[in-house]
Formats: C-alpha cells, sequence, structure tokens
C-alpha cells in the first residue's frame, strides 16, 4: 500500500480525455431516465424557436448499451470534420519536419543579435506571435532556450525570456485566426471563416502584449531587483549560455517559398470559401494535402521522410478525431433522448430577457475557467460545443460570434493552466518556478479576458457572421 505522503505526492490527477468522454456519454445515458423530455418547435428552415417549447410528458431513455450502439454513427456522422482535422495535423507534422520554422528563427535571430532590447523583443515577438498564430503547437517549448540566451545577452531576467517566446506564441496561437477549425466545423460553419476579423484580434492582442512585455523589460532595465524572480541570480551565467550557439543562417528561397505555401493555403481557402462554399470541405481537404507535399518536396526531404513526417502529424490527430466522433455520441444520446432541449430552455430562459452580448460574455468566463483543467481546444469543443450550439440556437446568437467567445475563453489561461505540457515544459525549460511565473502572467490573462468583453459584445452589436 502506498504511502500518506507518496499519495499526497502523486496529488489529484485529472482523467485521461477517454474516461471523460465515455463518462460523459454514460451520464448523459443516466440523465435520460432523470431530465424531463421536450423539445422547441423548429421553423422551415430547422432552426430552434427559443419561445416555442413545450415538455413530452413522457420520457424517452436511452440505456448504456443503446448509447454504445451509437458510437459508429458518431464517428461515421462526423468523418469530414475529423479527416480535415487529420489532414491539418499532417500538413503541420511535414513543415515542422522540414526545418523551415527552424530556418526562419535562427536566421531572424542571427540578425537581431547586436540590436537592443527596444528592437531585438519586439521584432522576436512579433515573430513569435504569427508562428504561433498560424502552426503554434507543444512543440514551440524547443524557443524557449533562445529566449533565455538572448535575456541574458540584454541582462534580462528568464521571465523576458518566457515573454519573448511561450507568451508570444501562446497569445497567437489563443487568438489565431486558423485554431478555430473544430468549432467552427462542429457547428456547421465554413472552415476558417472569419479570417480576416481574427486576424485583426491577433494583432490586437499581439500589440496588446508587446506593450505589456516592454513595460516590464524597462522595469527590469532600470532596477534589476524588481524582477519577478524574487531576486538577481539570473544575471549570473548559466547552463544555455555553453550549449547555444548562435551561428549565421542564411534564409534560402526554399524556406521561404515554403513558409508563403504555409500561410498561402489558409488564405486560399477563406478565398475559396467565400466563393464557392459548397465545396469547402473537398477544396481544404485537397489543398492541405498538396500543401504538405508541396512542403515537403521543397525542403529536400526523400520521399519516405515525407511519407513519415505525414503520417506522423496525421496520426496525431487520430485521437483527437475519435474523440470529435465521441461528441456527436453526446449529443446523439441527448437528442433522441430528448433532454437535449430541456437542458437548453432550462439554461437559457434566465438569458432571454438580457442583450445577447452580455450572454457571450459569460461564456468567455465559463469556458476560461473550463479551460484552465482542460486546456486542449479539440477537447474543450468537443465537449462543449454539443451544448453551446444549440444554446446559441435558442437564443438566436449566430454560431460564428458562439465561436469567437469560445477562442476568447480557450486561449488566454493557457498561459497559467498547470495542464497544459507547452505553459509547464517552458517553466522547466527556463528555470522559472510556477509561482513566479503566475505573479509575473496573472494580471496580464486577466487584462486580455476583460479585453475581449468589449470585442465579443461590439462584434455581437454589429451583427458580425464572419462569412
Amino acid at each position: 500500500m502506498a504511502s500518506t505522503t507518496e499519495r499526497k505526492k502523486h496529488g489529484f490527477k485529472l482523467p485521461h480525455l477517454l474516461w471523460i468522454i465515455l463518462g460523459l456519454i454514460l451520464l448523459m445515458s443516466i440523465l435520460t431516465y432523470v431530465i424531463p423530455a421536450g423539445e422547441f418547435e423548429k421553423d422551415e428552415k430547422g432552426n430552434l424557436i427559443g419561445t416555442a417549447f413545450h415538455y413530452l410528458g413522457y420520457q424517452t431513455p436511452i440505456n448504456p448499451w443503446q448509447a454504445a450502439m451509437m458510437m459508429l454513427d458518431g464517428l461515421s456522422g462526423s468523418v469530414t470534420i475529423i479527416m480535415l482535422v487529420m489532414i491539418s495535423g499532417a500538413t503541420i507534422g511535414v513543415i515542422l519536419d522540414s526545418g523551415a520554422i527552424d530556418d526562419f528563427l535562427n536566421w531572424a535571430v542571427y540578425k537581431l543579435k547586436d540590436k537592443g532590447a527596444n528592437v531585438l523583443i519586439p521584432v522576436l515577438f512579433i515573430i513569435m506571435v504569427y508562428l504561433g498564430g498560424f502552426g503554434g503547437s507543444d512543440a514551440f517549448v524547443a524557443l524557449v532556450p533562445i529566449g533565455v540566451l538572448f535575456a541574458k545577452k540584454l541582462n534580462l531576467d528568464p521571465i523576458v525570456a518566457l515573454g519573448v517566446t511561450t507568451f508570444a506564441t501562446l497569445v497567437g496561437f489563443g487568438t489565431g485566426p486558423t485554431k478555430q477549425l473544430i468549432p467552427q466545423t462542429t457547428m456547421g460553419l465554413p472552415a476558417y471563416s472569419g479570417f480576416g476579423m481574427r486576424l485583426l484580434i491577433m494583432t490586437f492582442y499581439m500589440l496588446v502584449g508587446l506593450i505589456l512585455l516592454m513595460r516590464y523589460v524597462r522595469k527590469i532595465q532600470k532596477d534589476p531587483s524588481a524582477s519577478a524572480m524574487g531576486n538577481t541570480d539570473w544575471l549570473e551565467k548559466g547552463e544555455f549560455d555553453a550549449v547555444i550557439e548562435i551561428k549565421e543562417e542564411r534564409l534560402s528561397w526554399k524556406t521561404v517559398a515554403i513558409l508563403v505555401i504555409f500561410i498561402g493555403q489558409y488564405l486560399l481557402m477563406v478565398w475559396h470559401g467565400m466563393v464557392d462554399p459548397g465545396t469547402t470541405y473537398p477544396f481544404n481537404f485537397a489543398v492541405h494535402l498538396l500543401a504538405a507535399l508541396a512542403c515537403g518536396v521543397l525542403s529536400g526531404l526523400s520521399a519516405d521522410g515525407i511519407g513519415s513526417s505525414f503520417a506522423k502529424g496525421f496520426s496525431s490527430m487520430a485521437f483527437v478525431g475519435f474523440i470529435i466522433g465521441m461528441a456527436r455520441v453526446v449529443s446523439l444520446v441527448m437528442t433522441q433522448g430528448h433532454i437535449m432541449h430541456t437542458i437548453v430552455y432550462v439554461l437559457t430562459r434566465p438569458l432571454m430577457n438580457i442583450p445577447h452580448g452580455i450572454t457571450l460574455i459569460g461564456l468567455v468566463v465559463i469556458i476560461s475557467i473550463i479551460n484552465l483543467i482542460i486546456p486542449s481546444a479539440s477537447s474543450k469543443a468537443a465537449i462543449l460545443v454539443p451544448i453551446i450550439f444549440p444554446i446559441t440556437q435558442a437564443l438566436g446568437i449566430h454560431p460564428q460570434l458562439a465561436v469567437q467567445a469560445f477562442q476568447f475563453g480557450d486561449g488566454f489561461t493557457n498561459l497559467v493552466s498547470p495542464a497544459l505540457g507547452w505553459t509547464m515544459g517552458s517553466l522547466d525549460t527556463a528555470k522559472v518556478p510556477y509561482d513566479r511565473w503566475l505573479k509575473w502572467v496573472l494580471p496580464k490573462v486577466i487584462l486580455m479576458i476583460l479585453l475581449s468583453f468589449p470585442w465579443i459584445y461590439a462584434l455581437e452589436a454589429i451583427g458580425w457572421t464572419g462569412l
């Protein structure tokens, strides 16, 4: 038997997502026996009429075995979305293995190495935000040593090192225009729709983040003891000085071409979605595939190398695809058990007489809190979208606004989530204690969440649909 000390050391651990989603299916199955069955009326277009709800007067329960029998239907009904997510992962896998992002960063860092903090940090921050916005992943933890090296060169602390790398990439990742593929497609919206507005929002938050970081940089330059690290030990030379050496990197035309193709594919898909929305999914799938192959060939990867990178990226999204299918099962159980509309009715009744903008702000807050324990955007989307979507339908809120509320809630608390490997791995790499990081970044996270309120309220007020 494990000792009390060992049990305390391990502490609480969130169950694997597999058990969360299967537990949710089981829970919904049980609730079909408990929650009164009911349904909203629908208009001629199939949209819910939020003011026309009635209880059936009898139960239509779905037992656990019937729910299990729905799993194949859930997967097959989500196959288009699942395959689009997996091919997107395959493209990013090839891009990362091509070395183009590494080459670009090495080139940029070498060019900036002799510049002062007022030039070096803003340029590097902007580059990192856009990289995070278009291709961010946990692999970006590997960028932290670069930030540490430059922070040391400028006599700045490890907080700044994280600020110019992890803080920047997660700001881009959380607000980027290509990061809401799953909630968009699950809510029936064209993939990457609303691209222009989300690019504007990302740029806005990039400027906010940069201003906050530069204020801290100037503070440390004036008084090193004001560091959030709580000491000035970081002024001494450390392990990264000997490990990392900045070498000159020539930016080849191949690297530029790969990055242009990678970013250009999203622009092409957005354009096609406006011109011919009826073929959005087949077109996007084909573009992702061709972009992956073109980038692989340009990078000089062998045929086997391209295949391996493609397979690795594709398979990395396989479990995400399974979860998307299982989330559809949750929705099927709730719908066929006639409790989906009852839940929506109960949740939306208090919201019927308040402005939609306030309702969307509430969604941002709720999802921000949930994000602390379930930082994976795909996981949250799989669990929450089946609930959020019918609520917004019942309230007459456009699903694009629901997606934006989801993105705001999903983006910023990544920076403080102890459950996110990207954040915790970065802290370990930079040797920054979690409490020191929290002291510095938490006020900024709160500010960014508060700034999202007028954004979402204004978008609802102007009737933004992103289409």
